[in-house]
């Protein structure tokens, strides 16, 4: 299995940090990660069913799926 590219492994070590406002991620997304936010959350929307996401981010993979899980089950 080959490994994470670097654009992967920086999309799940952003989303590993906590953020004070929905305002402030966005705009660090922009400004960090050089990707629009729709991008971005569908990158991050595909690596969770990728098996070398959560076994690069094991923590930050589990606690999305979760939260996707219960988005899901609301609906």
């Amino acid at each position: 299995m080959s490994s994470l590219g670097d654009r992967e492994r920086a999309v799940l070590t952003f989303e590993g940090r906590g953020w004070a406002s929905p305002g402030a991620k966005e705009r660090a997304i922009r400004e960090e990660l050089d990707l629009a936010p729709v991008r971005y959350y569908q990158l991050l929307n595909a690596l969770l069913d990728d098996p070398r996401a959560l076994q690069f981010a094991p923590v930050t993979v589990n606690r999305l799926r979760r939260v996707r899980a219960a988005r899901r089950a609301e609906r």
